[in-house]
């Protein structure tokens, strides 16, 4: 017998097969080249753009646009690619609501923007299926760099010193390059394999080698790596996970969001993957997000997001937020877990009503309790496995400049350097900037 969205705790099979197929298809298909002209002809090509400015990799839009609007999407991918080599992946995953297209003029004076994202993704997809890439190494310049962490700051940062004719090493701890964008991205907002196709396309560059399998204290340590290279990249991210702090978090069933994204992301069979009736997801960001709304669309009956402040206080974009409810995802502001309640694994979680004030957040004695066959833990992460001897400030690697860490010929870029948003386009940004800074130093 099939099960359903009614069946009792944690099984597979709850929908279709044309269920899942649509739950996690593309969630906005790219647009065609009628659709990309059309959608570019809306730019005002502003001289001082408010969308270039509001782009943490500074891509220059209005050029890419217009490059669109004559026809040559390959040029404007060139544009893009320029300044952001992921620009594939941020097309898709970035929060162009809160960027790009929150200063768009056409935003402010009609309330819908040029759709920045969907153009940028048509260009980049247009030149990424040709196969070319379309920059060409600089004269081998001898110098060889390490780079820990194959995510978007490693990759984005081994890409540039490449491109100015480093020889570069990528270390990373998993089976395949991509960090986040392989590991961490909602399915639906990039299917089809595109997180490994953009690795395999930017490395076409030549010169970056990819060593899986070895991390920080697992194969490498920071002094063997600074006497074996002439520089070193730090893009270890954050691996670790912030605890609950509520009676019964080790119990089963009680499980961090971010593995939970990691399994979906890996398992191209979604029928196969168990969920709950009943899920509870603790987290006021674009994590708890993905992982609510996907449990939504593994067929978990009822799904719960539940933020200990206010809706102003969540990370997750309001356009995300919406998505989550459009899906059935429900949302529950101001109330923070206390205890977990078993009969051998998770089957309700107690949380208590907060108020949050100037002397910060306080439980107030009210109580209520959820269902919960599944209980996920979204609520941030931490710096786990930086080495001994780096200044470390606000629960990150401290840097100055483009990634300069306490460690001479040490940069770091990402989620782990302190500084910028935890977004893939700002992990970009930093990855380039500091092999910019990286190649000044070298051939200074």
């Amino acid at each position: 017998m099939t099960n359903s969205q009614l069946t009792p705790g944690i099984v597979p099979g709850r929908l279709g097969a044309e269920d899942y197929a649509r739950n996690f298809s593309d969630i906005a298909p790219r647009y065609d080249a009628h659709e990309a002209r059309v959608a570019a002809d809306r730019c005002y090509f502003c001289h001082d753009a408010p969308c270039m400015t509001a782009c943490p990799t500074s891509i220059d839009i209005p050029l890419f646009i217009r490059q669109i609007a004559t026809g040559t999407p390959e040029a404007a991918a060139k544009t893009i690619f320029s300044q952001n080599i992921l620009g594939g992946m941020c097309a898709r995953v970035c929060p162009t609501e809160t960027l790009c297209e929150e200063v768009c003029v056409r935003e402010v004076a009609e309330g819908k923007p040029v759709e920045i994202g969907r153009l940028q993704r048509y260009a980049t997809d247009t030149l990424m299926e040709t196969g070319s890439h379309p920059f060409a190494r600089a004269a081998l310049t001898g110098k060889r760099v390490a780079v820990v962490g194959a995510g978007p700051a490693g990759l984005a940062a081994a890409h540039r010193l490449a491109m100015k004719g480093h020889d570069v090493v990528v270390y990373d701890p998993r089976p395949k390059a991509g960090g986040l964008n392989e590991y961490g991205i909602a399915s639906y907002k990039s299917p089809g394999g595109f997180a490994q196709a953009e690795v395999d396309w930017l490395l076409k560059i030549g010169g970056i080698t990819v060593q899986n399998g070895m991390a920080l204290g697992a194969g490498l340590t920071l002094d063997g790596l600074k006497a074996d290279q002439d520089a070193v990249v730090l893009a270890i991210g954050l691996a670790g996970v912030n605890a609950l702090r509520a009676e019964g978090e080790g119990l089963e069933n009680v499980l961090s969001a971010v593995d939970f994204i990691a399994g979906l992301r890996q398992e191209p069979e979604k029928a196969k993957l168990a969920i709950g009736r009943d899920v509870v997801v603790i987290g006021g960001g674009m994590t708890a997000v993905d992982a609510a709304v996907q449990s939504k669309l593994l067929g978990a009956e009822n799904v719960t997001i539940v933020y200990r402040r206010g809706p102003e206080k969540m990370s997750a974009s309001d356009h995300e937020q919406e998505h989550a409810t459009s899906v059935g995802v429900r949302i529950l502001h101001n109330a923070a877990p206390v205890r977990v309640i078993d009969n051998g694994a998770a089957r309700e979680v107690e949380f208590a009503y907060t108020e949050d004030g100037p002397d910060g957040l306080k439980l107030k004695d009210e109580t209520f309790r959820l269902r919960a066959d599944q209980v996920m833990k979204a609520i941030g992460q931490t710096l786990d496995g930086a080495p001994e001897g780096l200044a470390i400030e606000g629960g990150k690697i401290a840097v100055t400049g483009a990634g300069r860490t306490s460690v001479q010929g040490v940069w770091a870029a990402g989620d782990c350097a302190l500084g910028g948003e935890d977004l893939t386009v700002t992990a970009v940004a930093e990855g380039r900037d500091a092999a910019e800074d990286i190649h000044a130093s070298l051939m200074g």
